[in-house]
């Protein structure tokens, strides 16, 4: 197997930390959730001191209840997922809209996408290579 194969099949083996908050919210029917993963990529627990390990979950729990403040305060779930991304993406510990791994191919691949729960309104993007600044 080649390099570029070897680093892809490592790829695929993703550690995802997910953080998740639940709460009731005053006159809704069903309580309030947002879940979050922080990218793609492999971290690998042996590589990862206790002190790195908290960090990066208060990254995530600092993310999610960002998000979750929003909804439980009468926000928008689109205002909600905004500011959660906007977090892990200013976060150094994760590749969330800015990095990637690589694909079997060895080549960088991003996709991201959103969507309006209320009207249906969405827009992605897939399989991007390369984005030049203007």
């Amino acid at each position: 197997m080649n390099a570029s194969r070897t680093v892809a099949a490592r790829a695929l083996a993703l550690v995802i930390f997910t953080v998740a908050a639940v709460a009731p919210v005053a006159g809704a029917e069903a309580p309030v959730a947002i879940a979050i993963h922080a990218g793609a990529g492999t971290i690998l627990r042996a590589d990862l001191s206790a002190e790195r390990e908290r960090e990066i979950r208060d990254a995530l729990e600092s993310a999610v209840r960002a998000g979750h403040d929003i909804l439980t305060g009468g926000g928008s779930s689109l205002d909600a997922v905004t500011r959660t991304v906007q977090m892990l993406e200013d976060t150094p510990f994760f590749n969330a809209g800015r990095g990637a791994v690589f694909n079997a191919e060895g080549r960088h691949e991003l996709d991201a996408s959103i969507m309006d729960g209320s009207n249906l309104d969405a827009g992605a993007i897939a399989a991007v290579g390369r984005l030049v600044a203007r």
